[in-house]
């Protein structure tokens, strides 16, 4: 896989695009684990911390609100400043927070040390998809290294649970941040040898407006679907809260569009296949981020298992995934998006049927069934994810395209945990135990699956690629001379 390359006279340095790949996907490896890898030491938490089942939402969507409402913002100041600089500032962040969240004395501190870890995370994804697009210049190279990055986007997922289950019992909880610090350090270091400086021929504008209208949407409706059994569904508070949700999103349709660089270009949303790519995360992502959260309270606390225990109880989905993610970019990349979102869709769809039955002692075998068909589910659905968003666009625009694909992911991830919680509270709040209190939200994750394989069949017809066509070319800069500048070149530093 090449790339095209161009050296500083100052000095001569090659770039080799596999060796930014595997850096890039370091990065990603680390971010998207510790979004899971918390999972599972979520009881040990709770008891060491004495926190509550809203406190726990809040310690897994404090960080995945954070990262879906900025990661466009950090997309643009990469693109200003420099993306190997925004991305090695974001690391450094994300070091930061992940060794203050290991020293959190209270459910509070760890929340607010989540935000921090949160900032940093949100440099860093979007930025290195950017470095990755601008670095492989040959369609098919492209094709293959984003289908490369979401399969390890998949695995590192999967790998979270597993990994944390293994700290949390052998070391502590707090050990699960530990492992970011090493990481960390490599990818900044590698980062500083081996990827070329580039930005973007002309930097978008800075859209502050837009970028609190996006994120008072995403925390008014996480913060008013997590509180709401707490404070009550029809207090003021709540009601206030889904009125200023609404009303953030009805001001982002209205001001947007009136930017010559908007935040969120809405003319992506006239792609067929980017808004149904955009769709597919939401509702994957949030299946995935609800089923972990629930499949950690559920083994722990009902089935009586140790931390560890859990972690090899879920090794089957994560085996699953990390088998499939690949499977699912190679398959992209010869058969197009279409069979991966199929199997996606049908089965993490059979893995909630399956669910819908869970009982406090369910067979060993059928919840390994249930594990093994979500992560084949969950590893076939990352890399046509990416590639639907990105392919199509104009190159100048991939970078924001992939952001609004990760925004999307971590949307869902956020909506996923908190529905869960709130749907198994408001059924324990009526006399429900909670195995049969989670049966609701598996009938959720039925619906979830079954719009991933709606939306696979729909997203890959002719008349979609028409309307991503279309979209492709009111994105295009209509000057000559910008057009020539926004070939994915990247230029050596000095």
């Amino acid at each position: 896989m090449n790339a095209n390359i161009n050296v500083s006279p100052a000095g001569p340095r090659p770039v080799r695009p596999n060796l930014v790949l595997a850096i890039c996907c370091l990065s990603l490896l680390m971010v998207s684990m510790d979004a899971t890898i918390v999972n599972v030491a979520l009881p040990a938490i709770r008891r060491d911390l004495d926190a509550s089942i809203s406190g726990l939402q809040w310690v897994i969507d404090a960080y995945t609100m954070v990262v879906a409402s900025l990661l466009m913002f950090a997309g643009s100041m990469a693109d200003r400043f420099g993306r190997r600089r925004v991305f090695q500032a974001g690391m450094s962040l994300f070091m930061l927070g992940s060794l203050l969240c290991s020293l959190a004395a209270d459910i509070h501190w760890l929340v607010a040390c989540r935000v921090l870890q949160a900032l940093g995370a949100t440099m860093l994804n979007p930025v290195a998809m950017s470095i990755i697009v601008n670095t492989f210049t040959e369609p098919k190279a492209r094709a293959r290294a984003i289908g490369f990055w979401g399969a390890v986007a998949g695995i590192s997922m999967a790998l979270g649970p597993p990994v944390g289950g293994a700290l949390t019992q052998g070391i502590g909880w707090r050990s699960i941040f530990w492992i970011n610090l090493p990481i960390g350090i490599a990818a900044i270091a590698l980062a500083a040898l081996y990827i070329p400086e580039s930005k973007a021929p002309r930097a978008r504008r800075i859209d502050p407006v837009g970028q609190l209208l996006v994120f008072t949407a995403l925390a008014s409706l996480i913060c008013a679907v997590i509180e709401g059994p707490r404070m009550h569904w029809a207090s003021a508070t709540i009601i206030g809260l889904f009125a200023t949700s609404l009303a953030a999103v009805i001001a982002i349709i209205v001001y947007e569009p009136r930017r010559s660089d908007p935040l969120l270009d809405l003319r992506f949303f006239r792609s067929v296949p980017f808004s149904s790519a955009a769709l597919i995360a939401v509702c994957s992502f949030a299946a995935f981020g609800g089923f972990l959260f629930l499949n950690a309270l559920y083994l722990q606390e009902v089935r009586g298992l140790s931390s560890f225990r859990t972690g090899l109880y879920t090794l089957p989905l994560a085996l699953a995934t990390i088998v499939c993610s690949p499977l699912s970019g190679r398959l992209v990349g010869t058969h197009g998006t279409r069979p991966s979102l199929l199997i996606a869709g049908g089965a993490m769809g059979l893995s909630a049927l399956i669910l819908t039955h869970l009982s406090a002692d369910s067979d060993l075998g059928t919840l390994m069934l249930a594990y093994v068909l979500f992560g084949i589910g969950f590893g076939s659905v990352n890399a046509p994810i990416t590639n639907t968003a990105v392919s199509g666009m104009p190159k100048a625009q991939a970078g924001l395209a992939a952001a609004v694909a990760s925004t999307s992911r971590q949307v869902g991830a956020s909506l996923g945990v908190a529905l869960a919680g709130t749907i198994v509270g408001a059924q324990a709040a009526v006399g429900a135990s909670f195995t049969d209190a989670t049966h609701a939200f598996w009938w959720c994750l039925l619906g979830a699956g079954s719009m991933v394989f709606v939306l696979g069949l729909l997203s890959s017809s002719g008349w979609a690629r028409a309307t991503a066509r279309r979209a492709a070319l009111l994105l295009e800069d209509a000057s000559p001379a910008e057009a020539g500048k926004q070939s994915p070149v990247v230029s050596v530093a000095k």
